[in-house]
């Protein structure tokens, strides 16, 4: 272990989690957040990475017509081991029936398990919309339920479904989260049915659920083929939208009936159904 590494502290004005899907990109192991803060930490220097994100943020600020801001701030520290200090960091969450817990906790009794190394992928359960969306899973997902996940992430959201009894599918336009998916279900002992790189438009298949846990600018973009995806009567789980969002993503998607919206701080998930 070298005696100094380097601290990137990354504060983005908005679409915090398309920074870390930029910043994994850079081949970054673990990325903690801390009050929409997001902090790397890496032995090797991580200029190229802030200059990088710099850049991201003026770009996407080009694409989506919104002033992003970014304030970053780099410093070298003396090593303390800062590995085993983010890993005592991670707590366990209980959502419903499920115990997510990192590979370094025990199981606990009468909860469905779930590990999720959180090194991997922004999905552990601790953020409001993977909490909001997993609380739905486990009101309404039944055995032999057909389940879509798009935009995986970790595939926390699958696994639970899986868990669930659920056939579940999932897909993801990040490489990097596919193999991280891959990797969850084989910690998890739990089997998937397809996965693949992608949407929700590489699939011709109707499910009787499908979750989008993205943003809201995506829902809203590819809403057409999450509408497609789901079966009569079946149900649709989206979130990622920020409640400022919140009536953009309803109005594509008024044909379905609203069933319930969690509200968690700012975040905003909702649980819709198709007509019969």
């Amino acid at each position: 272990m070298k005696q100094e590494y380097y601290e990137l502290q990354v504060t983005p004005s908005r679409k915090i989690n398309l920074f870390i899907d930029f910043i994994f990109e850079f081949g970054i192991e673990a990325v903690e957040t801390k009050n929409n803060k997001l902090i790397i930490r890496d032995e090797e220097s991580l200029e190229e990475v802030e200059w990088g994100i710099l850049e991201f943020a003026k770009k996407l600020s080009e694409l989506t017509g919104e002033h992003i801001k970014v304030r970053t701030k780099l410093e070298k520290k003396e090593n303390q081991d800062w590995i085993n200090k983010y890993k005592n960091s991670i707590t366990p969450v209980e959502i419903g029936r499920f115990y997510i817990h990192p590979t370094w906790e025990k199981e606990k009794n009468n909860f469905l398990n779930i590990v999720i190394d959180p090194a991997l992928s922004f999905g552990t359960g601790h953020h409001e919309t993977t909490s909001s969306c997993l609380e739905i899973i486990d009101k309404i997902v039944k055995k032999e339920d057909n389940l879509l996940d798009v935009g995986c992430g970790s595939a926390i959201l699958s696994i639970a479904a899986a868990k669930l009894g659920a056939n579940v599918d999932l897909c993801d336009s990040d490489e990097l989260s596919i193999k991280s998916a891959e990797k969850n279900f084989d910690l998890n002992k739990t089997a998937y049915n397809d996965i693949w790189i992608g949407s929700a438009n590489g699939t011709e298949k109707s499910y009787d659920i499908v979750v989008a846990n993205i943003v809201a600018d995506i829902l809203i973009m590819i809403s057409k083929d999450l509408k497609s995806r789901v079966k009569k009567d079946g149900s649709l789980i989206l979130s990622g939208i920020l409640d400022k969002y919140l009536d953009n993503v309803l109005d594509k998607f008024d044909n379905f009936e609203l069933k319930e919206i969690i509200k968690k701080k700012e975040w905003r998930t909702l649980h819709l159904k198709r007509g019969r």
